[in-house]
């Protein structure tokens, strides 16, 4: 449940606030306006139960930092996605809590201060073809472990050297993961080869790699919705961060 939710309920049971003005205050529990440029869905992570994800692109490291530090009140982690060298050192100049940035997939996570991470519950694989897609998967990985979910992830594995996914393959069965995230750029061969292999489901994640036309993952992001393997679903091209939401929302139910 949201903190916020537990004080108004509190207040309520202790005599503090009245059952009208509990009722005004429902009403606007759902949002938070910040400036005149954000209504932020605060509610999200208590009624989806995944985190908070700020895209960064497009916002001033004023605007970012507002954004985050908004959140924070409402909930104990923020994901930001695509974000600059810049905006990461606003938010671990400016955020007091925890902020880890991977430079790699441009997440910055950010935890409030004294919040524990949350209690492990199930595990998830995440490969990617080449090291040209393991910025998209490293955005699944940041989602997943923000929601308390283990990864287990191989790079570098694709079709172009297929001998090189049996052992990975086989690592993930051994860890028990319920769901696979698989980033592939270029034709986008790999997520079907994956699918035909395991039985569990598969989250293909074309990437904006590739050679002239197609190449900015349109070839990739078609292969894979025209693929004749079973039991494999696809976000958007470079959407590590939804491919790696439906692998943890999957991860997590199995596991309970």
């Amino acid at each position: 449940m949201d903190p916020s939710l537990e004080e108004l309920l509190a207040d309520v049971a202790a005599g503090r606030s009245s059952a009208a003005d509990a009722a005004d205050r429902l009403r606007r529990f759902g949002y938070s306006a910040v400036g005149d440029y954000a209504r932020l869905d605060v509610s999200r992570a208590a009624r989806k139960g995944v985190p908070e994800v700020v895209f960064a692109e497009g916002k001033t490291n004023e605007q970012l930092l507002a954004i985050v530090v908004r959140f924070l009140e409402h909930g104990p982690v923020v994901l930001c996605s695509r974000v600059s060298p810049e905006q990461a050192e606003a938010l671990t100049g400016g955020v007091q809590g925890e902020v880890d940035h991977d430079e790699r997939s441009r997440v910055v996570v950010v935890r409030r201060a004294g919040s524990p991470p949350p209690q492990e519950r199930g595990a998830v694989g995440i490969l990617a073809a080449g090291t040209s897609d393991v910025a998209a998967a490293g955005e699944a990985v940041a989602m997943c472990r923000a929601m308390g979910v283990a990864v287990v992830t191989a790079y570098d594995v694709g079709v172009a050297g297929l001998h090189r996914l049996a052992a990975p393959l086989e690592e993930m069965r051994a860890a028990g993961v319920s769901a696979l995230v698989v980033a592939a750029g270029m034709e986008g061969a790999l997520p079907s080869v994956v699918a035909g292999l395991v039985d569990v489901p598969v989250i293909g994640l074309p990437t904006s790699t590739g050679y002239g036309f197609g190449g900015r993952g349109e070839a990739a992001l078609l292969g894979m919705l025209q693929s004749c393997s079973p039991g494999l679903a696809v976000v958007n091209i470079d959407n590590g961060i939804g491919a790696g939401a439906t692998a943890a929302l999957i991860a997590r139910r199995a596991s309970a």
